[in-house]
């Protein structure tokens, strides 16, 4: 049996970092992950280019967190958005920002991320075993047993970084969910977060238009950012971010130009009176957009009545769309629950109940938009936890 001082479990982004600070620290340090490659899930973020982080402030970070980000105050405290950009130029990797403060690599390849962890944990003498499924944890005493189908390894430290349950074929079982059930760590229930919308929409007539910076609204919840009409409903950052308020049966309204007012519209139609009406919504949507919804009115700007004129307007500003559902948890691209926080030390992410159980990443109960939030999250606690600490 191999002897660590510190076990992660699990090679995503959070387990990465982990095995990055804790090699830093000088621990002897084992990362485990069953895939052929670290980092499978990250590959295939913001389309394979890896959106690794945001470049807002604290207060944007944690608007991007709608689930517990307030929890991670003492881990913004100790690391954040801004030592994550630090840490990747400080070892040569050029990133550059893009629209709503989302930073990629400026090679735009998710590899080019993986590969500078990956490569900074061997640089610190931090080892990697890949290909390796762990089928069970125990605690002995002070030490973890963590037990592959071919050997047993001994740790004092157990850094469990496994994900949710979004995209199983990444990895992403619910196996950290078992491990802390097993220790009686309490799960909340799972559930699909930036997930795309379900609903009752004629989707075939829209289906592949996209928007730019548009709002959702869903009673106190008010989302602008670019949306997709797609061949089931709604995808796109405003759709995925509006999933984590809805689950099926809500309406929502769709305000197509947040940027100008009723009276403004209204004014310009009033300039286009002799045009038909579609080709005066052109000015302002896509053409297709506009030919749908100009089918519900007369030909012409001016043989609109005052009621007719109204309810266009609203149409505009107030779209209704029912939401019919979610896309399943494994086809959606955050977890909502995990771990209940109420179990783990915010300062550390240790277990309160088992001393020298830690956990970070997705497993937690935490989940966050696109746009750099998840990552984030991800690799922030995973420093945190794999970091010496001395309470």
């Amino acid at each position: 049996m191999t002897d660590y001082n510190t076990i992660i479990i699990g090679g995503g982004p959070a387990g990465m970092m982990a095995a990055v600070a804790s090699s830093f620290y000088g621990n002897q340090t084992l990362l485990i992950d069953k895939n052929r490659r670290l980092g499978k899930k990250l590959a295939g973020t913001g389309g394979g280019r890896c959106n690794v982080t945001n470049s807002g402030t604290l207060d944007d970070i944690l608007a991007g967190i709608p689930g517990n980000g307030k929890f991670l105050y003492s881990v913004f405290s100790q690391f954040d958005n801004h030592d994550i950009i630090s840490f990747f130029t400080d070892n040569d990797v050029k990133l550059k920002e893009e629209d709503h403060g989302r930073m990629f690599p400026s090679t735009d390849k998710s590899r080019t991320i993986i590969e500078t962890l990956e490569n900074k944990i061997k640089e610190l003498g931090g080892q990697i075993m890949t290909k390796t499924e762990v089928v069970s944890v125990k605690k002995e005493d002070n030490h973890f047993i963590v037990k592959t189908k071919d050997e047993s390894f001994h740790c004092d430290k157990l850094i469990v970084t496994t994900g949710g349950k979004s995209y199983p074929s990444t990895g992403s079982t619910g196996f950290g969910h078992d491990i802390a059930r097993h220790f009686n760590i309490e799960v909340t229930d799972l559930e699909a977060a930036e997930s795309p919308l379900l609903t009752d929409f004629p989707h075939k007539a829209l289906q592949g238009i996209s928007l730019d910076d548009v709002t959702l609204t869903y009673k106190k919840h008010i989302i602008t950012h670019d949306l997709l009409f797609t061949h089931f409903g709604l995808s796109g950052p405003a759709a995925l971010r509006m999933s984590s308020f809805v689950k099926g049966g809500e309406t929502i309204y769709l305000d197509f130009l947040p940027n100008v007012s009723q009276e403004g519209i209204k004014h310009k139609l009033d300039f286009e009176r002799e045009k038909s009406i579609k080709n005066a919504l052109k000015f302002y949507l896509p053409e297709r957009l506009a030919d749908f919804l100009a089918q519900s009115y007369p030909d012409k700007v001016k043989q609109l009545n005052p009621n007719e004129l109204e309810k266009l307007l609203l149409d505009l500003k107030e779209f209704p769309i029912s939401v019919t559902g979610k896309m399943s948890l494994a086809k959606s691209f955050v977890t909502k629950g995990g771990i209940n926080l109420k179990e783990i030390n915010p300062k550390t992410l240790e277990s309160k109940k088992v001393p020298g159980l830690y956990f970070a990443g997705e497993v937690l109960d935490i989940n966050a938009h696109t746009g750099g939030f998840n990552i984030t999250s991800a690799l922030c606690t995973g420093w945190v936890a794999g970091s010496l600490h001395f309470d």
